[in-house]
Formats: structure tokens, sequence, C-alpha cells
């Protein structure tokens, strides 16, 4: 079985050839369209050098061209990077450097960008240029324009057989330092995040095949990932949906009135974003507009979770709806997911049933036994990484191996609990250490967000004399509201213990997030120590 990526994709382009593979705006595809137009820039890519192994920098919006171009690479067994579409010229050019592009697809809204970067990489060849309406000109670098490029070029799939060792890169990261490349397997990228696996049971996909013969029989999904191809989690929300023979549907960028727009007009099933940064904004719009959303069965967080908050009213909007969170990362693949419907209990905190590859382990990195209250770092074994590209040293700190088995270990800690579920805490590195007591950010912004005046939150560390940091919250209000301090603490107590309440408030008009809405701590704590905070309950009260 080859187990990769182009191979099960053409799996489905065989099954369904004439079903709608990807809608973005008024353009629609179907899967043997889209093989076509992919296998023709494979052929022009060839042309121009790459081979396989070679990387192929995709620097694009959410849409159509993007996804061939990614499908392209795969059929070469050569390695599509994702471009962040967001980073500044410093950032660009350490990318086109680090992932030792030979070639790429970018959008012509980013031309001026890619003429400034391109001279100091003269192994990056070959340029293919995607039109967008935008007029920046890209003949001063020769790149070629996206069609033409295609016109010419065969659409046979007359390629060379793969295999599940290809490998698939994908750069993450970036708010504390450059980003880094996650080398996988295909084979490993697929058990874990593209379907091979059944995310509910555990249980392994049989065969190559399976996933496009099943599509084929129930007649797919359509689904709607909101999130930016140039991250993870939409990558594989459209991979895994392509695989089954589903339809995908692409907004350019994320828009909450366009996506419940998307979601009407083509009758979505299941909504893919990430966490209440883009929760928050869709309820609003979806409250201020007028969308019919009756084809929804389904709403998935991928990447950051859900608040207990938000999973109320999405069910309060949208009633027979079923939430789910799905946790995991770049680097450690599915971990564990959770599932709230109308009738479930709202009240746990933000807690997931762990994958069946997934356990804890304590500092020393010995297995935490299941016990309730149990606290410990998630690592998850089986189709892991093989490393980070080019950086060995970095690689050692977050794969280990543990009694002859390698787990990858990013840094997030949990819970176990009474039930059996795991409630998530956070990221390690972010832990608030006040007077002893380790306090995790993610608990606590939970609890600021339940608050009906309160937007969004991320939680910080404050140094402190006395305890050596104490916990801070940078807030964004909801428009219009401003917060009472002492009702928002209140309430804040009656969901988790006092120490862990926020001492120190800062109040923005907006939270800063990267593109795919993961939260960025280390912009909170830079606006923490520069700003003079809107409350501060270590310090009397300023008399009037």
């Amino acid at each position: 079985m080859a187990l990769n990526i182009a191979d099960l994709l053409e799996h489905a382009v065989d099954a369904v050839p004439d079903r709608t593979a990807i809608v973005c705006g008024a353009r629609r595809v179907t899967f043997y369209e889209l093989e076509q137009r992919a296998n023709r820039l494979a052929h022009h890519l060839a042309a121009h050098g790459v081979e396989p192994g070679s990387h192929i920098g995709v620097y694009s919006r959410n849409s159509i061209e993007t996804m061939e171009a990614m499908i392209a690479a795969y059929k070469l067994r050569a390695i599509a990077i994702n471009v962040n579409y967001r980073y500044v010229r410093g950032e660009l050019d350490y990318l086109f450097g680090n992932a030792d592009l030979v070639a790429l697809v970018h959008e012509r809204r980013y031309a001026d960008m890619v003429a400034e970067v391109l001279p100091g990489h003269p192994q990056l060849k070959h340029v293919v240029v995607i039109d967008d309406g935008s007029d920046a000109g890209y003949g001063r670098y020769g790149g070629v324009d996206y069609e033409t490029a295609l016109a010419s070029r065969s659409p046979e799939r007359d390629f060379g057989e793969r295999s599940g060792d290809d490998v698939y890169v994908l750069y993450t990261g970036g708010t504390t330092g450059y980003p880094k490349g996650v080398l996988w397997r295909h084979e490993d990228v697929w058990r874990a995040l593209g379907g091979g696996i059944n995310f509910v049971t555990g249980e392994y996909v049989a065969d190559e095949w399976q996933l496009a013969n099943e599509g084929k029989e129930s007649g797919g999904l359509v689904r709607l990932p909101a999130a930016p191809l140039i991250h993870g989690a939409a990558q594989w929300a459209a991979f895994g949906a392509l695989f089954t023979g589903s339809t995908v549907v692409f907004v350019p960028q994320f828009d909450p009135h366009e996506i419940w727009k998307a979601v009407q007009d083509n009758k979505v099933q299941v909504l893919t974003i990430v966490g209440d940064a883009m929760a928050r904004p869709l309820i609003d719009a979806y409250r201020e507009g007028d969308y019919d959303a009756s084809s929804i069965v389904a709403v998935s967080s991928h990447a950051a979770l859900f608040s207990q908050s938000v999973k109320q009213e999405f069910l309060g909007l949208l009633p027979n709806v079923v939430i789910t969170d799905a946790i995991g990362s770049s680097e450690s693949g599915f971990t564990g997911i959770g599932m709230v419907s109308k009738d479930a209990d709202h009240s746990a905190g933000p807690r997931v049933n762990f994958g069946k590859d997934a356990i804890l382990l304590d500092e020393d990195n010995r297995r935490v036994e299941a016990t309730p209250g149990a606290t410990g770092r998630i690592a998850r074994r089986g189709h892991v990484p093989i490393g980070y590209y080019k950086d060995p040293e970095k690689s050692k700190t977050i794969f280990v191996e543990i009694e002859g088995t390698r787990y990858v270990v990013p840094g997030d800690y949990a819970r176990y609990e009474e039930d059996g579920t795991v409630t998530l805490l956070g990221r390690g590195s972010q832990c608030v250490n006040t007077g002893g007591e380790k306090v995790y950010p993610e608990e606590v912004e939970g609890a600021l967000k339940s608050h009906p005046d309160v937007f969004d939150a991320l939680v910080v560390g404050v140094p402190d004399e006395r305890l050596g940091q104490r916990v801070g919250a940078v807030i964004q209000t909801r428009t219009g509201r401003a917060p009472d301090f002492a009702d928002l603490d209140a309430h804040v107590r009656t969901r988790i213990a006092g120490y862990k309440v926020p001492r120190t408030l800062w109040l923005v008009e907006e939270i800063g997030r990267s593109p795919s809405g993961k939260p960025d701590y280390p912009w909170a704590q830079r606006y923490a120590l520069e700003h003079e905070p809107a409350l501060d309950s270590t310090k009397p009260a300023k008399q009037a």
C-alpha cells in the first residue's frame, strides 16, 4: 500500500470523478478537473527542474489553486512548503532559505514582497504566479502566469510509483522565533491527521482505498475549513475531506459574514474552525445576519479549544449541531477529541477523551498513572514525525524515547479526571507560578470568557515581589460593553480557585492572535509590560 497523499487523492478521483471537489466563491471544480489541473502543474514544474525531494513554496490564501499546487508537489514526490502570507520581509527571507525552496507558487498580490526577497536565494529558480485580480508586476523576476503554465502541459496521470515514506513538511510557529519545519512520513501524517484512523474509536483505516470507497457509497459531506491553508488545521481538514470524496468549500480569508454566506449557498454540513478566536465573531455575525445554517450537522475546532461559554452559545443558536474539540499540534498530530451536543453536560472544563496512543508524563519522562487529579505533560506514540527540518538539537527536546518507544512531547499539560477524560491545562511554557502554585492559562481564560462582557482573553504571568508571579489577563470586551471589575472577579471566583483569579487586568480593542487563531502569548506579555493596567488589585485604588 502506498499510503501517500497523492495516491489517496487519486483513489477519490477514480471513485467519484464527477463529484464537486472544491468550491471557492463562484468557481468550482470536480475531482476529475482538480486532478487534471494538478497534473498539468506537476508536469510544468517537472519541466523546470522540480524532482523528487524538491521543496516548492506555496504562498497564497485559501483557493482552488492553493490545493492544486500542493497536490502537484506530492504527485512528483516533491514537498509543498506552506508560506505564511502574514510574514514580513525578514521572516520570508528566513523561510525561503531555511526551507531550501527551488520553486514558488504565489498569489500576484505578494509579488512586491517576492521581488524584494528573491535575489538572496539563487537556488529558487522558478516562480508561478496565481492571478488574483491585483496588478503587482512579476515579470521583473521571470514569474510565469499560472493558467499559462497549465495550458501547455499534459493532464495525464503518468507519474512514477510513490511511497508512504515520502516526506511531508509543515512549517509551524513564528511567534517565539523563526518558524520550524516539522517532517512527517506521508503514512504517519495520514494516520495522525488525515483520516487514516477513526478519531473516536482509535481504530486504523484498513487500506488505502477504504475512505474513497466509503465516500462513494455515502455521497460524502460538504465541509468548510475556515482557517488558512498555511496552517495544518486547515490543510488536513481539506485533505481528509477530499480523501473521502467530500466537497470542500473555501473562503479566501476569514470573514465571518462571508463564511455564513458560503454555508448557506453551498449547504455546508461540517464547519471546521480554530477555537473561540473564530467562533465568537462567527456567532456575532450569525446574530447580525439572516443566514440559513440548517444544513450544518457539526462544528469542530482544531488546534485550539472552545471555551464552555462558546459551546453553549453555538448550541443555543444551532441546537441540533454536534460541537467537537480535536486537540493536537503540527508536531503531535491528533491526540484527543471532546464532543458536546444539545443534551450533554456543558459544565465540564476544556476536556477531551485521549486517543489510544496518548499518555501523560512527569518532568522526568515517566508515565503518570491515570488516577483522578494526576497532572502531567501530554505525550503521544505511534505515528509521530521524523523531527524538525535541519534542527536535530530542537528535535531532541520534543521527541523522546521511553522504554524503547518513541514519543512526541510538545509541552502541553493536562489532568486526569474521574470520568476517564482529561482536562487541558495549557502549554507549560506559559504556566504561571504564583507563590508555588501552578496556574495554567487556558483554564483561567475559559472562566473569563464565560462572563457576558468578555469577548476574548489571554492570561499571562506578571512579576510580583512577594509571589514571584501573579496572574494577569489581557481582555477584549464585547463591543459597547464596559466590564464591572468587581462583578467579573466575583463571576470568575465561582469557576476557579481564588489563587487563579487574575489580579491585574488590561483592556484592549483586539487580542493578538496568529492567522490561524492561536493565542500570541509573547504579544500579551509585551503589552502587559508596556501599558498601564486598567485594574491592579495589588495597589490601592486611585482617589478620584
